[in-house]
């Protein structure tokens, strides 16, 4: 085992009285790709914090190798004086790093590094912040939330740079999907400590949900000991006394851990207040439109809204769905076309950008919107203290400003206050930033289980796989025109259905091509008799057309070879050679079962045209 590159051991700080991380540990040995996950408020940020040098803790052990470089991505990147994003992003290089990485990172990041960082929008200032943390691929690198404010083709581009870099990751992350494909290791922060799974987080649930059911079992043990010693200390035969003062002082140790246990942090219970039902016809558009100036942001669109439909909105940053969704809401007229909205709509936004928040203003009097110490929920009064619980929010809060609170909790809010008025057509931007995995478990199943009507949009995969009935996204991902495609089901539905209707594409155009092939062929055998007119294949043809199948099958053997060599996390830092000569053997495998496929589609297609 490589010795670790960071270790921290015993962290403790406290803030306000209350322990934040009580004995908290990390450990990163090169080649690491741990995910640290938690509650909002659990630390996680902090503990980062610490092993990047930026907090130091009360007590506790933290070792850096003198040698290893780091890098830290904040949430909130502070841009300082530069001038320029490119300015910005090479002021993280080191002696000896190459000036290109930048150069190459912007661009793959939308950005020419040119721009003033004072002028950027929030995914803008991501973007850029990430840039300058990868361009030195430091020996550790620590990442806050990196996914937050990106479009989907930017959080799949950085899953494959962070899938192949040779930095150890400490990732922060509310994005399972995210996760799922980059993390090795889990630690999880619970109740100030911490626990290490040496497993990515697609197994991290399944191992937690263990571990909380064995804790509660002996948490009842405990109280069932504690019940039988205080029966011995009533009824039991006396001793020597002794031996009963030490009995007595193990029964109050005994007593005092049942009292101070702290069960985990409980679950957001919170349902929608449901309006009057709105007609069964929800959002009828027809043939709308949008440009501004000579870009088309909306092509003739067309969509019929249900009730009960839950609809998601996907696509790059600045392809137009939120211009989209605000001519399906009715808050922007588009320049051709119509919108009917529905009859008895009740309709309640979540912004992404959180513009609802004054910041000064009270927990308390956002909820009841200034009116008293109560709310109407459901048709029923409610004491606004015992709702804000049902988010996970202490009383004490009730008079605390909004400033005060982290992001996670400020999204948390706004959920609370959305969920406590009357509803039948949520419209939910970018609802799943800064919400812990506990949350958005609660979120889905309150989207799945509305009565009402849902139009969201959103970056996270898995979020939409749960939840959406129907997904909108732009024909061309890659460079949007304004044609948008409505396709059945969640996130991983539409990118079948799109790979399917590449594949038929490719499929008609190698027939065509087979077809003019063979119609030239026949041609130019024309001018001897009519049996030659006819034409046959070649022995050669023939050999290939019964061969190649077994060849591609061949192939596709080797692939999954080295697909099972190559998933062995600690293959890339132990052999890095070796890594690289198989990701080489695996891209020449696949082009040549691509260009077997084609020959022999060329083929079939000619045999089929020649015998009919």
């Amino acid at each position: 085992m490589a010795p670790p590159i960071l270790k921290l051991d015993d962290i403790v700080l406290t803030f306000g009285g209350t322990p934040l991380l009580n004995g908290a540990a990390l450990q990163v040995e090169p080649g690491d790709r741990i995910c640290l996950v938690g509650r909002n408020g659990s630390g996680k940020s902090t503990l980062l914090k610490i092993a990047a040098g930026l907090i130091e803790p009360q007590s506790g052990e933290v070792f850096r190798h003198p040698s290893s470089t780091v890098r830290y991505l904040e949430q909130a990147p502070d841009f300082g004086a530069y001038t320029t994003v490119q300015a910005y992003a090479e002021a993280g290089l080191g002696p000896g790093d190459d000036p290109y990485r930048v150069t190459y990172l912007l661009s793959h990041l939308g950005l020419s590094g040119e721009e003033n960082p004072n002028d950027l929008s929030g995914g803008e200032a991501r973007r850029a912040a990430l840039a300058r943390v990868l361009a030195p691929e430091p020996d550790i690198l620590m990442l806050d939330e990196p996914t937050n404010h990106l479009d989907l083709p930017t959080i799949e581009w950085l899953e494959g740079e962070l899938q192949k870099t040779r930095s150890a990751l400490i990732l922060i992350s509310h994005d399972r999907r995210f996760l799922e494909k980059v993390s090795t290791a889990t630690v999880w922060l619970d109740r100030g400590t911490s626990r290490r799974l040496d497993r990515g987080f697609g197994q991290f649930e399944a191992w937690r949900d263990q571990v909380l059911e064995q804790e509660e079992l002996e948490q009842h043990k405990l109280g069932k000991q504690i019940e039988r010693e205080e029966h011995w200390l009533r009824y039991g035969v006396t001793a020597r006394r002794k031996r009963n003062m030490r009995r007595l002082g193990a029964l109050q140790d005994l007593r005092s851990n049942y009292r101070g246990h702290k069960g985990p942090q409980g679950s957001v219970q919170a349902s929608v207040s449901d309006a009057q039902e709105s007609g069964k016809l929800v959002i009828e558009a027809e043939k709308i439109t949008k440009a501004y100036g000579p870009r088309t942001i909306v092509a003739p669109f067309s969509i019929r809204v249900h009730r009960g439909d839950c609809i998601g909105l996907v696509g790059p940053n600045g392809a137009g769905k939120t211009t989209l969704l605000k001519m399906l809401t009715g808050q922007l007229t588009p320049d051709e076309g119509k919108v009917k909205l529905g009859t008895n709509l009740e309709i309640a936004t979540l912004d992404q950008k959180r513009e609802d928040l004054n910041l000064e203003d009270t927990l308390a009097n956002y909820l009841t919107d200034g009116r008293g110490e109560t709310l109407l929920v459901n048709g029923e009064q409610r004491h606004v203290t015992g709702y804000m619980k049902e988010f996970l929010f202490q009383p004490e809060q009730a008079r605390t400003p909004i400033k005060n609170l982290s992001g996670g909790e400020r999204a948390r809010l706004m959920l609370a206050r959305i969920l406590s008025r009357p509803t039948n057509l949520l419209i939910l931007d970018e609802p799943t930033n800064d919400l812990d995995i506990e949350t958005l478990d609660l979120l889905q199943e309150i989207v799945a289980g509305f009565a009402g009507t849902v139009i969201l949009v959103s970056h996270d995969r898995d979020f939409l796989d749960r939840t959406v009935t129907s997904t909108i996204a732009p024909a061309d991902p890659e460079a949007p025109d304004g044609r948008w495609i409505e396709y059945a089901g969640g996130y991983s539905d539409m990118m079948v259905q799109r790979k399917g209707a590449a594949d038929e594409r490719k499929r008609a155009e190698k027939a065509e091509k087979a077809r003019q092939s063979g119609s030239a062929s026949t041609a130019g055998a024309g001018s001897g008799s009519g049996k030659a007119a006819k034409g046959k294949l070649s022995f050669k043809q023939k050999f290939a057309l019964e061969t190649l199948p077994k060849e591609m099958e061949k192939a596709q053997g080797e692939i999954a070879k080295r697909e099972a060599e190559m998933a062995d996390p600690k293959l890339f830092t132990k052999n890095p050679a070796r890594f690289a000569a198989l990701a080489a053997e695996l891209e020449k495998l696949r082009a040549s079962i691509e260009t077997m496929e084609g020959e022999w589609l060329e083929l079939e297609m000619l045999r089929e045209e020649l015998e009919g």
